[in-house]
């Protein structure tokens, strides 16, 4: 064989491997590359404090609650809604819980019931206006944030820290990770550690993955979110797959305001300020698509990872400003948006 014919069956093949490909896995595919890359360069470039495992320990560890929260919304995603309710939640299940924990001399069981108890009001009330009355989601999950940050300034008006013992215990917990430490200056050898919040996200993470992938309600959510249409003509009960992903959704929210207020140990009406941005920008950026039918939790996971690592190479370069951070934050979307697009054009193409 010439090396021309050669070439073109080799292009051939790429072109054919790249159209048998779902959309899902294809978009994850880009998402995983682009963050390896994006942390390799960062290492290369930067170095210093990169090179530490702890490092991006670090990020699991400051972005627990927000892998859980996009959880949440890549499967509302996937459904072709959205729910922009998210972040108030979070503030309110903080503000609920610290309230109760410091003033009323509550137990952390109790107080992760609460949030539990919050998340899954909201999801039911949302998934019901939704799914059965026919309201669109942009619209519901507006006046839910709106509800829950005015919720959060009746419940208390004042930030404070909580001082429970056994709430301040559980926050304080290290889970340490053998063989990935790393020595400090003076020669002591410091043990990479995680904390509780970050092996409750990666268990959802995996619980969700394995719902979307290997079950019958998860085929639905894409089914649905794919096209309502033929989702009906499946016997899909498609108003009760949209209400099942918004309750599952609030469901994530409790836990994920949970974590997040294990993370911050405080309550505050200013709490998860801009959370529910941040969790579709890394739904969006793992390959979840807002027309639905296309996602991966695997995906939102590494979404949620390249915009942490974004905003630390924007710090590390020592551009400390907060609009300096937003300005990057959104090229940089922006930029896995254009990457997702001529990709899956070119797939179509081939």
């Amino acid at each position: 064989m010439s090396s021309t014919n050669k070439t073109s069956a080799e292009k051939m093949s790429f072109a054919e491997r790249l159209k048998g490909m779902s959309d899902t896995n294809l978009l994850l595919t880009i998402t995983i590359v682009i963050f390896f890359l994006m942390y390799i360069g960062a290492i290369v470039f930067l170095g210093g404090g990169f090179l530490k495992p702890q490092a991006f320990f670090n990020i699991l560890n400051a972005n627990a609650a927000l892998i859980i929260l996009s959880c949440g919304l890549s499967l509302v995603m996937i459904t072709g809604g959205i729910d922009i309710s998210v972040g108030g939640t979070t503030a309110l299940i903080s503000m609920c819980c610290a309230v109760y924990l410091d003033f009323h001399g509550g137990n952390v069981p109790v107080a992760i019931l609460i949030a539990l108890l919050i998340g899954l009001a909201f999801g039911l009330v949302q998934g019901f206006l939704v799914a059965y009355l026919d309201i669109q989601p942009f619209i519901v999950t507006l006046a839910g944030m709106f509800f829950a940050r005015g919720m959060t300034t009746i419940v208390n008006t004042n930030p404070f820290n909580v001082e429970n013992e056994a709430f301040v215990a559980l926050k304080d917990t290290r889970i340490t990770v053998p063989g990935l430490g790393s020595v400090n200056k003076l020669g002591k050898y410091v043990p990479a550690y995680v904390g509780v919040g970050v092996i409750v996200a990666l268990l959802v993470v995996i619980v969700m993955f394995c719902v979307l992938r290997w079950t019958k309600l998860g085929r639905q959510f894409y089914a649905v979110g794919g096209n309502k249409q033929s989702a009906l003509m499946l016997g899909i009960n498609v108003k009760r797959t949209k209400f099942l992903a918004h309750l599952i959704c609030g469901l994530l929210t409790g836990i994920g305001g949970f974590v997040y207020f294990l993370y911050v140990g405080s309550g505050s009406p200013s709490h998860a300020s801009g959370a529910e941005m941040n969790a579709i920008a890394s739904s969006i950026i793992g390959g979840t698509m807002l027309t639905g039918g296309v996602g991966n939790i695997v995906g939102t996971f590494f979404g949620v990872l390249s915009l942490s690592t974004i905003q630390n190479i924007v710090s590390s370069a020592g551009l400390d400003e907060a609009w300096w951070t937003g300005i990057t934050i959104a090229a940089m979307l922006c930029l896995f948006l254009v990457i997702q697009s001529l990709v899956m054009s070119f797939k179509k193409k081939a």
